[in-house]
């Protein structure tokens, strides 16, 4: 099991009020995420679990992009993976991020 974390700062807070969300199921090759407004509207940081080790490089530059994209201020995001391809990652990043924003 690896353990990564990711702080960012972005431009802008995430907009929305939503205060939590899940996205994803963790299943073979899939993943959940758990997202969280709890920090600073210029901060995010994303924390990883996943039992696939040495694969950080990948992790981080999916990560950054997340961030360059949806520009997520204020989250704490939680991720549960269980073996998914980076844009399965993607993809649920942004729909927690679209969930966020409801």
């Amino acid at each position: 099991m690896e353990s990564l974390t990711f702080r960012h700062t972005t431009q802008k807070p995430l907009p929305g009020s939503v205060p939590n969300a899940i996205t994803g199921v963790v299943a073979s090759g899939n993943l959940e995420i758990l997202l969280e407004r709890v920090l600073p509207p210029d901060a995010c940081e994303v924390s990883i679990e996943t039992p696939i080790a040495g694969y950080g490089d990948v992790w981080a530059a999916v990560v950054a992009d997340f961030i360059a994209r949806a520009q997520p201020g204020g989250l704490r995001i939680s991720i549960n993976d269980g073996g998914a391809r980076p844009d399965t990652v993607s993809l649920r990043l942004l729909q927690g991020a679209r969930l966020m924003e409801a």
